[in-house]
């Protein structure tokens, strides 16, 4: 999810609209425009395509309370070092259950999910997961599935 409200972050910043083509009950056809970030064509291709991030994640275990959870070590597109980073190929099947559990979410919960990308929510992780399926338990920083 943090990956979802990165990108859906992102789009509201830049508050491009796109066209809506929708056909009325009475057969007309009616164009308007709507916020990127509420497009349902772009959160439809976000949905599709998040869980392929899930390599950009690795699985870290606290040395303290040995609890483990996946965090982000790649950066993003347009962080300084994101241009050297890309130029190193990196891969582990460590990620594979990480994607699997991604798919399996956005699948089961899509409709929740853009229903609260729809209400501008914040913090889509911790809404999801205990407004809408109750499926994580939370910690201080992080949504362990």
């Amino acid at each position: 999810m943090d990956e979802v409200e990165y990108d859906i972050t992102k789009a509201r910043q830049k508050k491009t609209k796109v066209g809506s083509f929708r056909i009325n009950p009475d057969g007309t056809q009616e164009r308007r425009k709507v916020p990127l970030a509420q497009s349902e064509a772009f959160l439809t291709d976000l949905l599709d395509k998040v869980c392929e991030r899930m390599n950009d994640y690795q699985l870290e275990e606290d040395p303290v309370t040995k609890k483990k959870t996946f965090k982000r070590y790649a950066p993003r597109k347009g962080e300084k070092i994101y241009k050297e980073y890309k130029k190193f190929y990196f891969y582990s099947d460590a990620y594979r259950p990480l994607k699997f559990a991604c798919e399996t979410i956005i699948e089961e919960y899509e409709d929740e999910i853009l229903s609260l990308i729809a209400q501008e929510a914040h913090s889509l992780a911790d809404k999801l997961c205990s407004e809408e399926s109750g499926i994580c338990g939370t910690s201080a920083n992080h949504t362990e599935l």
